[in-house]
């Protein structure tokens, strides 16, 4: 068989390396230039996919990448995993989607199977998708191609991501439209969860994240409260987790980051309301969650406080600006935001992260594009006035933290089983 995938990022890629592997030819689209030549030159751009996986896969030609979409004329499937962001208005933003459909559609055979797997909003498939696809193609879906939505289940940098063992998803548009989806997944994917329709497979992976977004408020918000108390809301969660039944461990932190549960769940209450329908416990959830990183500066400013130094005018390193621990995602990351805050009263502030040696152009966040992460070592770090952990790479000594620095403030719990100097860290 052979497949495109439109959109070679976080998702596509590993999914083009699992189908290769699997005995499918396939080609990459991207409009990236870079990305298509990284990959025929064999080199990964994501850091916790080694270049080898890629080469061996180009080099026995089973994988290959190009930023011309004509390719699509000889493929039996294509699967589209393009970004959706939210705008400025914090609607969503579908416009990747439209325009990969009609980049695609010129080129779509009798019998072809299109299958989107980015994130979207339950009718996205049927009421977006499907329109650009038949008005370009001068085709019928579900008569003339097959159509089907299979959400993406991809967890960078986690060891239990492994795209094969995740179960898959699928819903189609048609009956023989989920049958050819079946058929294509069960290629290279273990396990098939077939749903009745495209907007069932949209809500469930909606699902999954708001559900992801609300525990992580509900403890985001325990931490406020039981600091408030004197009460380490991180030993309270060690307690609470030796519940062998009716508990699922939750951790706060200083924001949400990643492409998925700071934004998805805005997808469904945009949504909702053209059903006039409130999604309040989501919203609620979702300020929760936005305003942690201005707690977290608060919490920094006490302790710069107790060292009888202002904000303004202190020099404050930044500890990890990837949105989670041993990756390069900085997408969406609270890092991002915890330093316009602190820029914004007046501080000089800088980043450390082993993984992102520079700051890449980010659409929120693009006057900090450029900005190198500040070297590692003694004098160096114990040059600024405090250092805040945003995020807690493994690669970090933080015990060389606790040596080097005299005011840590620490939003990951990353110090607790560190040796420190009485009145050195503060937990936020």
């Amino acid at each position: 068989m052979h497949i495109a995938i439109v959109g070679l990022g976080y998702v596509g890629l590993p999914l083009s390396l699992q189908f290769a592997r699997s005995g499918v030819t396939v080609t990459g689209l991207d409009i990236d230039s870079a990305k298509a030549e990284s990959i025929q030159a064999g080199r990964s751009y994501i850091k916790h996919i080694e270049s080898k996986a890629i080469a061996e896969l180009v080099g026995a030609g089973s994988f290959s990448a190009s930023t011309d979409f004509s390719l699509i004329r000889s493929v039996e499937a294509v699967v589209i995993c393009v970004p959706t962001p939210l705008n400025r208005n914090r609607e969503p933003d579908i416009s990747y989607i439209v325009k990969t459909g009609e980049a695609i559609a010129p080129y779509l055979r009798r019998g072809t199977l299109v299958v989107l797997e980015s994130t979207t909003y339950p009718g996205t498939t049927e009421e977006d998708l499907l329109p650009v696809l038949e008005k370009g193609s001068q085709l019928k879906g579900g008569i003339d191609f097959h159509l089907a939505f299979s959400p993406e289940r991809e967890n960078p940098g986690s060891a239990d991501s492994i795209v094969a063992a995740i179960p898959k998803v699928i819903g189609g548009l048609t009956p023989a439209c989920l049958d050819r989806a079946k058929a294509l997944y069960g290629q290279a994917i273990r396990t098939l969860v077939p749903v009745s329709s495209c907007r069932t497979a949209e809500a469930t992976k909606l699902l999954e994240n708001i559900f992801r977004g609300v525990n992580i408020a509900l403890v985001n918000e325990l931490k406020v409260v039981y600091a408030a108390m004197g009460i380490d809301i991180w030993e309270v969660i060690q307690a609470a987790k030796t519940k062998p039944f009716g508990f699922m461990a939750f951790y706060p932190g200083p924001g949400l980051g990643g492409h998925c549960i700071p934004i998805d769940p805005f997808y469904l209450t945009w949504k909702a309301r053209e059903y006039g329908q409130n999604t309040r416990f989501i919203e609620l959830a979702g300020e929760i969650n936005t305003a942690m990183p201005g707690y977290v500066v608060d919490r920094l400013a006490e302790a710069l406080n107790h060292h009888r130094k202002p904000v303004n005018g202190s020099r404050i390193l930044v500890l990890g600006l990837a949105y989670k621990p041993d990756v390069d995602d900085d997408r969406e990351s609270p890092s991002y935001v915890l330093m316009d805050l602190l820029h914004g009263r007046g501080a000089q502030v800088a980043y450390h992260d082993p993984h992102v040696p520079v700051v890449r152009p980010t659409r929120e966040h693009p006057h900090w594009a450029g900005t190198p992460s500040t070297p590692w070592n003694r004098e160096t770090v114990s040059g600024f006035d405090a250092v805040l952990i945003a995020t807690h790479h493994a690669a970090v000594s933080y015990q060389e933290l606790a040596d080097w620095s005299s005011c840590i403030i620490d939003a990951r719990n990353a110090m607790a089983s560190v040796q420190t100097r009485p009145g050195t860290v503060w937990k936020a």
